[in-house]
Formats: structure tokens, sequence, C-alpha cells
């Protein structure tokens, strides 16, 4: 009697169709659309794009595979940079174990689902792939042989990488139980084994899946939960520092100072005490447009003897300090209680110094996460009350304006360039820069294809003679930088350049000029002027 276990494994295979190399252009944009009878994979080598299964859209980009199912339409879009891929299309082919005639068969194993599929290591997924191109035009039949053992062997490393993927999802739901756990059980005193060990999941897997879950590690989630605890109580009650530390987890009052101070940036008493203060006196040089949107007046405005001072935040009656030209001796002068900078400002006044003066708080993240700055500085000054207003009347503005700009602007190109007298600055693409994150994020402008050929990671790159002339949006936001110096004619001078006039944006009247300091700003209520300038010129 033949043993059906056996019969089944030897009597499903794969047949390869078809394997050919797409390649999408890189100065054009393009989409195809193509309804798939066969089984396909696409494995792309380079560029981006996106990838639309059905209802499903996935951003692609080199590294990755994806399976497509028989009846299924795909519509795929590259992006600026182009796109290239290996497409195979393939039969699955097996015996029902009554016959001995193996048939093609449109059903398929579930840990080779439809979609994004794990091809890593990548290397080895390209090995396979050379090894299928290089000889697909011969006619031997030992070679012909040679290419069907090597696809099962490409499909053999899918379907093992892949099959595992399923036992990775079982992993990722126990971690998140865990993590749901920690939030209502975390005055217990765990280890990471512990709670590792209660998932039912390795140390090294739980603590990989929870930081891919959370962006943290275990035990900096579980004390950031204590901290916001801990401020809760704080504000709540009038319980000593020591009960409060005990209560949320902690084992004694030092480490809870100390941790609280790490996380919140102030200690658990200059937090308590900042938050019953009706007018709390804060210095925030050049955040001050945070401060405006809490519904908080600085004690004193920042200004730049070159760039001037936020003028359109109206702060007309709060006193100014040029952070260039005058001391610390200035700023204590105005008694601040609290001062909030961010990194750049050490370059004027260190914060040792201004620690002296009044509490100090560094923001750790990058500008460009303006979301995060708000409810921050909410946090600190007591305002948690209208953050979500402030983001829900930024982002209904934003709607807007995109469905507008939609309708008017379409598929032309647009930059955002900083002219100094030391040359031409070219801003970055939808995830760096004062300006980016608004006009091809929010808005859903088209960048230039230099913008983020140019810029890449940086918030932006100077533009050679030779690269201005290649840019040719269709439309430029341009600010004069240093406007209060006396370089401003010789700024103005770049604008006669032959490479500049000749500029098309510049032949058909495009080029807008925008309020420097309004435009140099990470702030919410600067991204909402941006908005404004914009609709004013394109809508």
């Amino acid at each position: 009697m033949k043993d059906e276990n056996t019969l089944q494994l030897v009597t499903a295979f794969f047949r390869l169709k078809d394997i050919q190399i797409r390649s999408r252009s890189k100065d054009l944009s393009q989409e195809d659309s193509v309804r798939e009878d066969d089984f396909t994979l696409l494995i792309v080598t380079a560029g981006s794009g996106r990838l639309v299964l059905e209802e499903t859209e996935y951003v692609i980009r080199r590294g990755q595979c994806y399976h497509i199912v028989p009846g299924t339409t795909a519509v795929i879009h590259s992006e600026s940079d182009g796109l290239t891929c290996y497409r195979l299309t393939y039969d699955y082919w097996k015996m029902d174990g009554r016959n001995t005639d193996p048939l093609p068969v449109r059903s398929f194993p579930s840990y080779l689902r439809q979609g994004e599929l794990s091809c890593l290591p990548f290397s080895q997924c390209i090995n396979y792939l050379e090894s299928l191109w290089k000889p697909r035009e011969s006619c031997c039949e030992l070679e012909a042989f040679d290419v069907h053992v090597r696809f099962q062997s490409l499909m053999l490393f899918l379907c093992s990488q892949n099959r595992n993927a399923s036992q990775t999802i079982d992993m990722r739901l126990a971690v998140e139980r865990s993590i749901e756990h920690l939030k209502e059980d975390y005055r217990n005193a765990w280890t990471v084994e512990q709670l590792a060990e209660r998932a039912d999941v390795a140390r090294w897997h739980y603590t990989r899946i929870f930081k891919e879950l959370t962006t943290q590690y275990p035990l900096d989630y579980l004390n950031g939960i204590r901290i916001e605890r801990a401020k809760e109580l704080l504000l709540a009650t009038e319980d000593r520092l020591l009960d409060i530390a005990l209560f949320v987890g902690y084992n004694n009052e030092y480490y809870f100072n100390r941790r609280f101070k790490q996380t919140v940036g102030i200690s658990p008493g200059q937090y308590r005490r900042q938050r019953h203060q009706e007018k709390m006196r804060v210095f925030a040089p050049f955040l001050e447009d945070f401060l405006v949107a809490l519904g908080i007046t600085p004690v004193v405005q920042c200004a730049h003897y070159r760039w001037g001072k936020q003028d359109y935040l109206g702060l007309h009656d709060v006193p100014v300090i040029d952070i260039e030209q005058e001391d610390i001796d200035e700023l204590a002068r105005h008694q601040p209680d609290f001062i909030m900078m961010d990194r750049g400002f050490k370059r004027w006044m260190s914060d040792d110094g201004l620690g002296r003066i009044a509490p100090t708080y560094e923001f750790p993240h990058a500008g460009e996460d303006w979301r995060m700055t708000l409810r921050k500085s909410a946090d600190l000054l007591g305002r948690k009350d209208r953050v979500q207003d402030v983001i829900s009347q930024y982002e209904y503005k934003a709607i807007e304006a995109r469905r507008l700009l939609k309708r008017s602007v379409h598929a032309r190109s647009v930059a955002c360039l900083r002219i100094s007298a030391l040359g031409i600055s070219l801003y970055s693409g939808p995830n760096h820069g004062y300006t980016g994150p608004i006009l091809y994020g929010d808005l859903g402008l088209t960048p230039h294809p230099l913008v983020q050929q140019l810029s890449r990671d940086a918030r932006n790159a100077i533009l050679s003679r030779k690269c201005l002339k290649l840019l040719d949006a269709d439309h430029l936001f341009i600010t004069f930088d240093k406007r209060h110096s006396s370089w401003e004619g010789e700024e103005r001078c770049l604008l006669d350049a032959p490479e500049w006039q000749s500029l098309p944006a510049v032949r058909s009247g495009c080029v807008y000029e925008v309020d420097f300091l309004t435009w140099m700003n990470y702030g919410v209520i600067s991204h909402g002027k941006k908005i404004e300038d914009v609709l004013r010129v394109l809508a």
C-alpha cells in the first residue's frame, strides 16, 4: 500500500512559464494595470513605487517580493526614481493520489499568501533569479531541466521563509497581548525575562517584536507608563513624592526622581509646581509658535539681527531679545519660570547657563515631528486639553487645501528654494526640512525630480549652476536669507543670472516670494501660513 503522505510530498511542484525584467523610466511616473491569469512573482531590484492588488495598496522598493494569485488585477505605479523588477509567472501542479497525471491547480499553500512575501537574505534571492535569467533562451534539454530545478529551489526558499512567517504572526499576537497586560499591571517589578516567559516567546524574539510594535524596549516602555501615571497623581493629589513613587512601581524616591527628569525634562516637584501657576513665564527661543498655538504668551521673544523675529505670530507687545548680540544676563532680567529649547539653540546659549536661570527642557527629536513637539510642550506647560483641537484644526485646513489643489494644480511640479549670498538651497522632499512635509506630504503637491535626487535624506542641498539649469519645475517658492543684512542686494543679483532667467517657472511668472521666518520654521502656525500662501497663488 502506498504511503499517501510520501506521495503528496513528491507530486507537488512548480512550473516556470516565463521570466522577464521590467524597467520603467527614471524621468516619468508611470502606471501599469494588468489582470493576472497565472501565479505571478514580482521581485523589485531597483527604484520604488506602489502596487495595488484589488483593494490593498503596498509601497514597493528594492529588496521586496510580491505574490499575485490568478484572477487578480494588479496596478503598478512607478515613482520618480523609476522601477525595475523581475516578473515570473508559473503554474502550481500536483497529483491528487488517485490519478497519476499531474494537474495544474489554482489553490495554494496558505503561507504563500497574496501580497508581500519575505525574501531574505535578498542576495540569495538575486542569485536564484540570475541563474534563471541567464539560460532562458537555451534549447538544450539538460539546461531546461536545470532551470526547472533552480526554480523549485527558489520556491522552496520562499515557501520555507513564509511558513516561518506564520509562526512570527503568532508571536506578534502574544507580544501584543503582553503589552496590553503591561498597561494594567505596570506596578509589578517586571524583568524582560518574566515578560517573555509570560508571553511564551523567546527573550530575543520578544524584545525584537516588542520594539517593532512600540519603537521602545520593554523596560523603557514600562517606565513610560509609570511616568504618565505619576504625572496624573502629581496634579490630582498632594501625596508625597515617595508615596507616588511606590504606588507606580519604583522602590525609592531617588530613582523615581531620576527617571522622571530623564523622561519629562524637569523634576517631579517642578512639574507639580509649574502646573499650578496661572501665568507661567516661558522663554522658548524660536519655539514661540508652539506657545502661541497653545494660548501662551512668551515672557520674551527671540530674534536674530539678520533674520528678524517671527512677525507672523503677532507678538507686537512682547519684549525682544537678540540672541546674536545680547548675553544671558539680559535674558535673566526677564525672570523666566521655565525655558524650552531645541538642540540648535546651543550655538548661542548653553543649556548649563540657561539652567541657572530657570528649569530647562531640550527637545531630543527632529523638528519635522511638530505634533510631538506640540504635545510635549502642552504636557510641560499644562495645556494638554488644547492639543487635539490645534492638531484637528490644522489637519482640516490641510485636507481642504489638498482637495482644492488637486483640482487646480494636478501633477505640475513644485520646488522650494532658500536664497542667500552663499548660494541657492533646494529644500527636501516629504520627509525632511521646513517645507517638504507640508508641500509634498500634507498638500500632496508633486516635487520636482531634483528635490529627491539632490537632497535625499538631507534637509536641503546647494544647487550648482549646472543643476539650476535642470530645475524645470512648473512652480517655485523662494525666500531670501539674511533679509535684514547689507547682503540683500547681492542675494537679489543671483536672480539676474542667465541660468535663473531661463527657468520655465521664471519665464511663465510662476515664482512666488514668501516670508523667510514663516517658511523656515517647524511650528503649526507656520505650517498653516504656508498652506495659506500656497492656496493664494495656486488654488
